[in-house]
């Protein structure tokens, strides 16, 4: 009786923190539950019930299928519990969602006693999480006459588990909370330093925002008890940054409602608004719970009376309040004429946040219901050999007869499941699309382990070309929480068919390369579509989208995604570029200068934005798609000349197979195929019979954005400008500065090379420098700490090989073991060069940390507040972001460079050059 025992001795120690019981996934723990629960006189009794019934974990966990035999026993007289009637046991049954809960009521719907039968299917008719197991017991029952089958069959060719459920209210009552002024990144909502904790939802609540906030969110509802509260990012836009379902999750935690009362702190149907609306990933996961995101647009352009934006001193728009939505201010929502209204006075059209798609999902608590619910409809009426009646909103098909297509919009074209057949589909279009490749990262991936035992999911789905399990966001720091989560989540992923840094076995060395890196190179194909749990999901090969753990875990389910297809922006290049700048200068410039263009409007966020870029490698395009996610972007797609995705492929092919040389491929040779599939692709190019992706002429653009190689003179930076008198400008990747804007005076605590954004030539960019100022110096001696991460082992070998490492090493004051990781993070850092773990390091804010109030200059794309350095009282944490080059320099000198101090310390240095394509990237439409 020892695991009860240590159950019992961990609620104490929650108790001491203000936290309920954990809920309960083991099978183990239940077993000795059930057998207190049907001794009668056991002092643990009354315990072990409510633990059976209140805080049991449901789908595929091990807990979850001890349960659902038990609530069969109790329902066939087999085991009697007073407390558990036979109805009762129906009804917690009806709340396990699938897995083994479906497999009992289907053992109870398909056997001998009619009465039970007939109880069992219609728990039955309520469920959507079936599988194909599940199905084909039906469809072989039905086909062998059973009458219950065909009973259950009918009820879900009409989608009864859908109509059946209460219509969506047609006023809601909000009471506004303003959670923050600005762009609020979910790192306030679920700080990246406790990722840790994101799979204990009750301890992770206790991180959002501040506990101040918390108890102010309480107040609120104690004083509106018939209003949701509704978070707000007050002049700015919700949920930027990384694509956390667990942000969702703790603003459901404290604003939503419980999804079943058998369910512990799994709550849905969260609303949160911002002045700039929601950003695209956020405001898919807000999808998955059922909620409801808002575009309030409370502030808007002040205008003259010409009608043109009034500017301040600084050149800045002036922002006019369109209306109040201050703290406590009680709106209402009206779901049926889709408008806001603070009492009788309408405020805001809301249609963008109630389209017919959007009702379903928060009538059915999600969008997972609504996915699985539409599949089961096929199913049942294929098997009936009847037509499916419309009972879903159908998809939204939009086509212009003679426009031509976009990148996105033939990609999503090629991919497009249930759509009417030979209808070319244009952006706005509601579409289920295939997915080829999908990527779980290390501190969502408990979560979305736990979103697939939820949805009863057990195996990857066999339309997924591959996937990948990183360990690369919990790489620098091995410690206690590493070592308790990232373990059990390798082996849960590899036994689901993933490919996973870390071998469950033990058999091969642990990888912890940044994910981004590994999809960009698993994806071989630039018509694939790509989903992956971050927002950097942005791959240089097909169009990939960021998604949370719940989206990621439906596409490696299901092989499907469903989502608009997004309007694009073109970007293309003019002119040459200088050869002392660096291709991260031009991304920063493509920021600026489109902002200018286009008057401080970003057309870039919520688009695709399609690059031309034609002539640059995978890798090192991968700046520029990598760097997307930060402009706000939906997703972005590079337009490559055929020449140039071939030697990207091949590159690939070389490093998957190194992947497979390492004993990483699994059963199904995943890896091997994605390598077949990569000589098809460049047989296809090389005989003309399928040349590189390329858009139709005739594609119809949200906007065109020309970037000026020619005015690109200095290197830029983007500041996060933490003084700015406009809370609302701080922290955005808007201030694009040149390095002159600094003088040469800018202290500098902390430089930074590593993360995503940086690829091999960056490493070589490090050691050609370091070999230049010694040749100029006789040594080189640094002025402030320099983190170097590079992304992948692979790099660290190629450098080995050429020379580079050694010279890293020469000059570096710690070089990461991997037979002995760090068990702490490093908090204090000495002038010397750290040469770090390949992995998210700094940028990923969970591990490693600058020491407070640093000034950071890092080639990372995280400029948030408290993601790489936090506050001091003394002065604001800054992290700016700047080319290899300028941050090795920075750390050198101790301080931002001059222009003159720059060019000389990169003269003769090969640095990550781009050249426009002289090639029209553009197809004939064929439509």
């Amino acid at each position: 009786m020892n695991i009860y025992k240590d159950y019992i001795k961990e609620i104490e120690e929650r108790k001491s923190q203000g936290l309920h019981p954990k809920p309960i996934d083991g099978a183990e723990l239940l077993s000795e539950i059930i057998a207190q629960i049907k001794d009668t006189g056991n002092a643990d009794r009354a315990d072990s019930l409510k633990f059976f019934i209140y805080n049991t974990l449901p789908g595929t966990t091990s807990a979850a299928g001890v349960k659902a035999k038990f609530l069969k026993e109790i329902i066939l007289g087999e085991s009697v519990v007073e407390e558990i009637s036979q109805a009762f046991a129906f009804e917690l049954l009806s709340h396990m969602k699938g897995g083994k809960s479906i497999e009992v009521l289907l053992d109870l719907a398909l056997g001998n006693d009619i009465a039970i039968a007939q109880q069992a299917a219609e728990v039955l008719k309520t469920q959507v999480f079936l599988y194909e197991a599940d199905t084909n017991r039906l469809k072989e029952a039905y086909n062998s006459g059973n009458a219950i089958a065909k009973e259950i069959l009918e009820s879900y060719a009409k989608a009864e588990f859908f109509t059946k459920l209460p219509e969506v209210a047609e006023e809601i009552k909000v009471v506004t909370y303003i959670a923050g002024e600005g762009d609020i990144s979910t790192d306030l909502l679920s700080p990246g330093n406790q990722a840790h904790s994101r799979s204990d939802r009750e301890l992770h609540g206790k991180c959002m925002i501040t506990p101040e906030a918390q108890e102010e969110i309480k107040a609120l509802q104690a004083q509106h008890p018939d209003a949701s509260v509704m978070l707000i990012a007050e002049k700015g836009t919700m949920g930027v940054g990384s694509s956390r379902m667990s942000g969702v999750n703790n603003v459901a935690l404290w604003t939503g409602k419980q999804a079943s009362p058998y369910v512990p702190f799994v709550n849905i149907a969260p609303i949160v608004g911002g002045t700039n609306g929601i950003s695209p990933i956020f405001l898919t996961t807000v999808d998955v719970t059922g909620g409801i995101g808002v575009d309030l647009k409370n502030w808007v352009k002040k205008v003259d009376e010409n009608g043109n934006p009034v500017r301040n001193e600084n050149g800045d728009i002036v922002l006019e309040e369109a209306y109040s939505v201050a703290t406590g201010t009680v709106l209402t929502i009206n779901t049926k004429e889709k408008k806001l209204y603070n009492g009788d006075q309408e405020l805001i059209d809301l249609t963008k946040s109630f389209t017919p798609q959007k009702m379903e999902f928060i009538k059915a608590g999600g969008s997972y219901a609504i996915v699985f619910g539409k599949k089961l409809q096929t199913f049942a009426a294929q098997t009936l050999g009847v037509e499916a009646p419309v009972v879903f909103a159908p998809s939204k098909e939009i086509s212009h007869e003679g426009q031509g297509l976009t990148a996105v919009e033939k990609i999503f074209n090629r991919n497009a499941v249930g759509t009417t057949p030979g209808k070319v589909l244009h952006a706005g279009s509601d579409v289920r699309v295939q997915v080829n490749i999908v990527g779980s990262q290390d501190t969502t991936g408990l979560m979305t382990s736990q979103e697939l035992e939820s949805m009863a999911a057990t195996v990857i789905s066999p339309v997924v070309d591959g996937a990948y399990q990183s360990g690369c966001h919990t790489a620098s720091v091995w410690d206690k929480k590493a070592q308790a989560n990232i373990p059990k989540l390798m082996k849960f992923m590899n036994d689901f068919g993933l490919i996973t840094a870390r071998d469950p076995k033990g058999e091969y060395h642990s990888m912890t390369d940044v994910i981004h890196k590994v999809l960009n190179d698993i994806t071989v194909d630039e018509w694939a579509i790509i989903i992956g749990g971050d927002s950097h999901t942005r791959m240089s090969k097909g169009v990939a989208f960021g998604a949370d753990s719940g989206t990621v875990a439906l596409a490696l389910a299901t092989g499907e995604a469903s989502m608009p297809i997004p309007e694009s922006v073109k970007v293309t290049f003019k002119g040459e570029m200088k050869p002392h700048m660096d291709f991260r200068d031009v991304v920063h410039a493509t920021q600026a200068q489109m902002l200018k263009q286009f008057g401080g409007e970003n057309v870039f966020q919520g688009r695709i934005i399609e690059v031309h870029i034609g002539t640059l490698p995978a890798d090192q395009a991968f700046t520029f798609t990598d760097w997307t996610a930060e402009m706000k972007a939906k997703a972005s797609i590079n337009i490559s000349e055929d020449n140039t995705l071939i030697e990207s492929l091949e590159i690939a092919k070389g490093r998957i197979q190194i992947m497979i040389d390492k004993g990483m491929d699994n059963h199904n040779k995943v890896l091997q195929g994605l390598i077949d599939k990569a000589n098809k692709r460049i047989e296809e190019i090389k005989s003309g019979e399928k040349p590189a992706l390329t858009p139709d002429a005739n594609a119809k653009y949200y906007a065109e954005v020309v970037v000026d190689l020619d005015v690109i003179v200095e290197p830029m930076i983007a500041d996060p400008d933490v003084n700015n008198d406009d809370v609302s400008k701080r922290y955005t990747h808007d201030t694009i500065r040149d390095l002159s804007y600094y003088g040469g005076e800018k202290k500098v605590d902390l430089s930074f090379v590593g993360s995503c954004m940086v690829h091999k030539g960056d490493l070589k960019i490090v050691s050609q420098m370091l070999r230049n100022l010694e040749k100029q110096n006789g040594k080189v001696e640094f002025s402030a700490p320099l983190v170097v991460a590079a992304p992948t082992y692979n790099i660290i070998d190629e450098l080995k090989a050429e020379g580079d490492w050694e010279l890293l090493e020469k000059y570096s004051g710690f070089e990461f073991n991997d037979n002995a990781p760090k068990g702490e993070a490093r908090t204090q850092y000495e002038n010397v060069m750290y040469l770090e773990r390949p992995g998210c390091n700094l940028c990923m804010g969970n591990q490693e940390k600058a020491a407070k109030g640093d000034t950071v200059l890092a080639t990372s794309t995280r400029l948030f507040q408290g993601r790489v350095v936090e506050d001091s009282e003394r002065k604001k944490g800054e992290s700016l972001l700047a080319s290899t080059p300028v941050v090795v320099l920075s750390a050198i000198i101790g301080r931002i460079p001059s222009i003159e101090e720059y060019k000389a310390a990169v003269e003769g240095i090969d640095l990550t050059t781009f050249v426009p394509s002289i090639k029209e990237l553009t197809s004939t439409s064929a439509h």
